[in-house]
């Protein structure tokens, strides 16, 4: 590929979105291109397999695959090549994915278009692709609809259509954000598995860790231009861009415990003192949380089994588990979301799980919640202001403080007053995060339960949101319970951590305890499954 350009016909004018990129793929060589949401990754991806869209115009000095032009392709020829010479696996697999039909059949679809095998074949490459990306229960898997699988099994179905006819090259455009650490593993190993085979790999991603694991070649985006490329090991060890030194320093772990992850992390931390909390105060107890659900055949599954805890004042717990693991359960119990079919929940000393809703109703607003999907909880017809009215506590009207107060809370995320007149779809991930903080904090709570509330946003994104999070625990003296599949970010946000599986809370300690010398296998096989990511020793 050279100087490739890509630009979008908006109303009378023309939009350019991708500049002058250039790059090679070879066989058996994995390419990464990283960058922030809005870089122009994903659109040099779809550029790449004709799906610009049709508003797309797409140059470019040379775009071959397999020496062939492909500028000059018709519609009929993009239909020929892909799914059988490119494979292409999208981010948002609810999305991509019919919602009509079983995933199984979508993986069928794939090989009946280009004519592989007969129906009992089929059925068993189904059986076999799903088996390969590590999906439990094959068989019953391909018979189920995206909506009754998890964000993780969604993303692996996604996977296995796209390798279906074994393509000797794939696009895979953030393939594991959506997954845990486990699985992530699994995925990558299927690349490598693919690359050792002698395919082609073009990842895009944000997270470095992912890419250092399997990169030959780094692509570096900044507003629709490459800011630098080269070999990984050059890129990660010694980058010549101050932006790809940002990128790399924004990579949360456990030795970034304590420091800012983003240029104005220093800044905003230091504008937050620690307050002097009492550590023995418990703001949130659990006690023998049990939470039971029947499927649709009639069989009932334990997704919290036993589950205790306890959350002091000024401190994060983190909990952390695979897909299925009971955490997003056990938050929504804490939030009285959920009942518990055994256990209680005590909030600020008073009964909370166990009480009627009219009880629960004046402490209700000492605890806030930020879910993953800010967009999906907004009302789309709402700017700004109104969202964060809605939120506001009743004394704020009757004092006429109501103005000032919405500007306090955007004051406290980070952003500029101007996001009141807009609407939640003409912001960014980033900014609609900072908006769904804001309102968690528009009735001044002493706990936030955050389900993972990262995982979505860019690397440098959620630098900035992580170093906000700890500027306003420092600030306010929050409690986070903070729920995420990602041990980077547990590692350098929580005070102490809570392990679960299947359930079950199987370890709780420090991330110093629990990431040196792990007491439970199950711990210890996490910890295995997270992407080394140490930009000296890849040099």
């Amino acid at each position: 590929m050279r100087n490739l350009s890509t630009a979008f016909r908006v109303g009378d004018g023309i939009r350019r979105i991708v500049s002058g990129v250039s790059f090679d793929l070879l066989p058996g060589e994995c390419v990464a291109i990283v960058g922030e949401s809005g870089s122009g990754k994903s659109v040099t991806a779809r550029s790449l397999v004709g799906l610009a869209g049709r508003n797309g115009i797409v140059e470019a000095e040379a775009l071959e695959i397999h020496h062939e032009n492909a500028l000059a392709f018709t519609s009929r020829t993009w239909r020929r090549i892909r799914g059988r010479d490119i494979g292409f696996v999208l981010q948002d697999a609810l999305v991509s994915l019919d919602p009509l039909r079983p995933v199984g059949k979508e993986i069928v679809e794939a090989l009946r278009l280009h004519r592989w095998g007969d129906r009992a074949s089929r059925q068993q490459r189904v059986q076999h692709l799903l088996e390969r990306v590590g999906v439990p229960y094959p068989a019953v898997r391909a018979r189920q609809r995206p909506d009754q699988l998890s964000g993780g099994l969604r993303q692996r179905a996604l996977i296995a259509s796209a390798i279906a006819l074994d393509p000797d090259i794939v696009i895979a455009d953030e393939p594991t954000t959506a997954l845990d650490v486990t699985v992530q593993a699994q995925v990558l190993e299927q690349l490598r598995q693919m690359k050792q085979r002698g395919a082609s790999v073009l990842l895009i991603s944000h997270d470095l860790a992912v890419v250092a694991q399997l990169a030959d070649h780094i692509v570096v985006m900044q507003g629709g231009r490459v800011v630098e490329q080269g070999p990984a090991a050059q890129v990660l060890g010694d980058p010549e861009e101050d932006y790809t030194r940002a990128l790399i320093a924004a990579v949360p772990s456990e030795e970034t415990r304590g420091k800012p992850l983003s240029p104005g992390g220093a800044a905003l931390l230091a504008g937050a003192p620690e307050r002097d909390e009492d550590p023995q105060t418990v703001v949130l107890q659990a006690d023998g949380l049990t939470k039971r659900f029947r499927t649709r055949d009639g069989s009932v599954t334990t997704a919290v089994d036993d589950v205790s805890f306890a959350l002091h004042r000024g401190e994060t717990l983190g909990i952390v588990g695979e897909s299925g693991s009971g955490k997003s359960t056990t938050g929504r119990i804490a939030l009285a979301l959920e009942r518990p079919d055994a256990g209680t929940v005590t909030l600020l000393g008073r009964q909370w799980t166990q009480v009627r809703e009219r009880r629960r109703r004046a402490v209700r607003s000492r605890i806030a919640v930020v879910s993953q999907d800010p967009l999906s909880s907004f009302d789309p017809r709402w700017t700004v202001e109104r969202i964060l009215v809605d939120a506001l506590p009743r004394r704020a009207f009757a004092s006429g403080q109501r103005s000032g107060r919405i500007r306090e809370l955007l004051d406290q995320v980070g952003l500029e007053h101007e996001v009141l007149r807009r609407f939640p779809l003409r912001l960014s991930g980033g900014q609609r995060q900072r908006v769904a903080i804001a309102r968690a904090l528009a009735q001044s709570p002493e706990i936030i339960v955050l389900d993972e509330a990262v995982s979505a946003l860019d690397v440098t994104i959620q630098a900035q949101i992580l170093d906000l999070l700890t500027a306003l625990q420092r600030r306010l003296g929050l409690s986070y319970l903070f729920i995420s599949h990602d041990l980077g970010v547990i590692a350098h946000l929580s005070h102490r951590v809570l392990v679960m599986k299947d359930g079950r809370v199987v370890e709780v300690g420090t991330p110093e305890q629990l990431f040196s010398a792990p007491a439970h296998d199950y711990t210890r096989r996490l910890i295995a499954s997270i992407p080394a990511f140490d930009p000296e020793s890849t040099a």
